[in-house]
């Protein structure tokens, strides 16, 4: 009896939904009540299936495939860790950041997973907000970022880098998969490393080092890409 009971309510919320969507009118509405059980379970059946298929079909959000793809994204985002060695200090910790255009946020955390900072900027100011509430504001992200942790995290270059760019057209080597392996300037190495054997395995690790000893370790946990926002445009 139970079951019969679920069954029927099962139903019934059916036939509601039915109602609302596809019987505004009336008559309609009449005339489907005049169908036999079966039937009416049937179209029940029917328009639920059109309904998950239409789910089905949504388009996935979009990925980044390489960094060919990377090249022509005007906004995207990881989450990962890093440390930071300049002058004999070292800084670790975890960063989240999303680039769109000329705006960036960037969240700057504890090894942990404690948030120290939240850094807003874009093409002409910055702005940090740290736990306490403390807030400052400066020209450019960079002199924000050397106040936090004290030296310059140049994210204008970490743009190019994570395209496979330097800006000045410097050498690079690739893997034998034909991905990025090195890309060196007058002033930057970076050495890159993938988590995948998939030629169009975007970068999971970069090394960058410059000759007064700057170190930058970054491994990034999660890409992904984002619909680049209105005043970025």
């Amino acid at each position: 009896m139970q079951t019969r009971e679920r069954l029927r309510r099962t139903e019934g919320h059916r036939f509601a939904l039915l109602r609302q969507i596809l019987l505004p009118h009336r008559i309609v509405r009449r005339r489907f009540r005049q169908l036999s059980p079966s039937l009416r379970t049937l179209i029940a059946a029917w328009v639920g299936a059109l309904l998950l298929n239409a789910c089905s079909v949504l388009p996935d959000a979009p990925r980044l495939t390489d960094q060919a793809t990377l090249v022509h994204a005007d906004s995207f985002a990881i989450l990962g860790r890093f440390s930071l060695t300049h002058a004999e200090k070292t800084y670790v910790g975890r960063l989240n950041w999303r680039h769109d255009g000329p705006n960036d946020t960037l969240i700057l955390s504890s090894p942990l997973g404690q948030a120290l900072a939240e850094i807003v900027s874009d093409a002409s100011s910055a702005r940090m907000t740290q736990s306490n509430g403390q807030i400052q504001t400066a020209d450019s992200a960079a002199q924000l970022i050397e106040s936090l942790l004290g030296y310059p995290l140049p994210l204008d270059k970490l743009v190019d880098w994570l395209r496979g760019s330097d800006g000045r057209g410097g050498q690079r080597s690739y893997d034998a998969s034909g991905r990025l392996q090195n890309l060196q300037d007058t002033v930057w190495r970076i050495d890159y490393e993938y988590d995948a054997d998939d030629k169009h395995a975007l970068p999971a690790r970069l090394f960058v080092e410059r000759a007064d000893g700057l170190r930058l370790r970054l491994r990034i946990e999660e890409w992904e890409t984002s619909t680049p926002s209105a005043s970025s445009r």
